[in-house]
């Protein structure tokens, strides 16, 4: 997806057409590639019983569509097996203390695991639009004066936190 941005990118900068033309034709073989992942994502989600059911309960979730749930299919097949502090750790969305002495300062967060985090942004963006809990939430938090950014990153732990209650739940009735 980053070569596709990168591509579409330089495709559009002022260049001479047989550039442009060059850019076109790798954006054009990019774009089947990424066809072409995605059709077997989809496949082995079809065929895979329990990785099916999985993505059904994400995707349950406003802002969790098709693309997310696969990424936290693969990137985080813990989901549903920690606490709610352990799954926001894991996905890099756990505030992290930088204190030394007296000295406070802003807890910030980090590590984990980018692709988890990057994916969650884009489902938290969608879910903050929408007109459910999770839409509440984040406007919520912006109208008491979080900066939208920070209101978002709140959303985004919000939304692995739920995600992974969700499929605990979902496992529990399983069983």
């Amino acid at each position: 997806m980053a070569l596709k941005v990168a591509e579409n990118n330089r495709a559009k900068a002022p260049a001479r057409h047989t550039i442009a033309a060059s850019c076109r034709a790798v954006l054009r073989t990019i774009k089947t590639q990424i066809a072409r992942i995605d059709a077997e994502i989809e496949a082995l989600l079809r065929t895979a019983q329990p990785l099916a059911r999985t993505r059904s309960v994400l995707c349950t979730v406003p802002g969790i569509g098709p693309r997310t749930a696969a990424c936290l299919i693969a990137f985080m097949p813990e989901l549903g097996t920690m606490t709610r502090r352990q799954a926001a750790s894991l996905a890099g969305l756990a505030p992290h203390a930088s204190d030394s002495g007296t000295i406070s300062r802003y807890r910030s967060m980090r590590g984990g695991r980018p692709q988890v985090r990057t994916a969650l942004f884009m489902a938290a963006l969608a879910a903050a639009r929408t007109k459910t809990p999770l839409g509440a939430f984040y406007r919520r938090l912006t109208q008491n004066g979080k900066k939208p950014i920070v209101a978002i990153a709140a959303l985004m732990r919000k939304l692995i936190v739920t995600l992974n209650a969700k499929l605990r739940d979902d496992l529990c009735k399983q069983s």
